[in-house]
């Protein structure tokens, strides 16, 4: 059975989420701060965590920083500002998706099944792919980047591969969406940006003279990686 954290101070958002989440086969525990949050996750490793944004305290965005420094537990934002600098700026501290209030608690447990089939579909793969300077092991979740090791988010990792799998191959953000978020991804196709620059980053690459991921502009992206 796959396991939610449900990260909110309100207690009726929480049993409602719980409710749903719990009638879709879910194990569902809660957290009402993001310190409490902090903590459940160290202590029972949850397949995923859906966060509230504005919490007292420790909102939902230090609370993610917080996380990332010792898991990549799948995690998506919960939040009640629908502008679009707010869902960015989530998403580059390691999110992984946002739903916006009010939120429909179906969307949300739909969200949570697309967000854990990527989990699956990664460990379909086998094996390791080599290019100069980047060696992916897809066994074991890891990537090397000039052999030294380098740590990468569940959805990162997954969007390198997608990339890579085709070097020279052009994706659009709506094929790199299907492919790594699900076909029920609801949504802004922009998030795909914000996790290529955050590829980059943790690759050493440069947008403007790229060794790994290109930008087509008009179009999307490919990756650009010599085989070894």
């Amino acid at each position: 059975m796959r396991s939610v954290l449900v990260v909110d101070d309100e207690p009726s958002i929480r049993a409602v989420l719980r409710g749903y989440l719990e009638a879709d086969g879910f194990a569902v525990t809660e957290a009402d701060s993001g310190a409490s949050a902090v903590q459940a996750v160290r202590q029972s490793e949850p397949d995923l965590v859906l966060l509230d944004v504005m919490m007292p305290g420790t909102d939902g965005l230090e609370t993610l920083r917080q996380l990332r420094t010792f898991s990549d537990v799948f995690v998506i934002l919960v939040t009640a500002k629908a502008e679009e600098v707010d869902k960015l700026v989530g998403l580059g501290v390691g999110a992984d998706d946002y739903i916006t209030k009010p939120f429909s608690p179906r969307e949300v447990v739909a969200r949570v099944r697309t967000i854990l089939r990527r989990q699956r579909a990664v460990a379909e793969h086998h094996n390791q792919m080599h290019f100069t300077n980047l060696t992916i092991d897809l066994d074991a979740h890891t990537l090397e980047v000039r052999g030294a090791p380098t740590e990468l988010s569940a959805l990162e990792f997954e969007l390198l591969v997608a990339l890579a799998s085709s070097p020279g191959r052009v994706f659009s953000r709506q094929q790199l969406l299907q492919q790594v978020w699900g076909f029920d991804f609801y949504g802004d196709d922009r998030v795909v940006d914000v996790h290529i620059r955050n590829l980059r980053g943790q690759l050493g690459d440069d947008a403007n003279n790229p060794l790994f991921i290109a930008t087509v502009r008009g179009v999307g992206y490919r990756f650009t990686g010599t085989p070894s």
